[in-house]
């Protein structure tokens, strides 16, 4: 079973796009009508709705990382700067994260992309 993916505000729709074109489940901020969460909430939203978050927001990795020093329990998070890689690394590191893994792989995980 592939993991599904929930877009933060911040990520590029071209990356968005490109993953639906490539049959991967994402859910974005937009969408979900979670725009002006605070960020500890919108981790728990995407925690409720099983899905791995992916963000360049630099707070939220840092959020995540808190969290798995304290033993919060979270559903994921994959984090890539804006500066660390190209829209098309993104999109194929994220679908093969999406197609190549579980949910119960991703509790309370901060990966980092581009893998290149």
């Amino acid at each position: 079973m592939a993991i599904a993916l929930y877009m933060d505000v911040h990520v590029p729709q071209s990356i968005t796009e490109q993953l639906r074109r490539r049959g991967v489940n994402v859910l974005t901020a937009f969408e979900d009508e979670t725009l002006e969460l605070p960020d500890d909430q919108l981790l728990l939203r995407v925690t409720e709705l099983e899905r791995i978050l992916f963000t360049q927001d630099i707070r939220f990795r840092v959020l995540a990382e808190t969290w798995q020093t304290e033993g919060t329990p979270f559903s994921g998070l994959i984090f890539g700067h804006q500066l660390g890689g190209t829209v098309g690394q993104f999109v194929e590191d994220l679908e093969l994260i999406a197609i190549a893994s579980e949910p119960d792989e991703w509790l309370n995980a901060v990966e980092y992309i581009p893998f290149k």
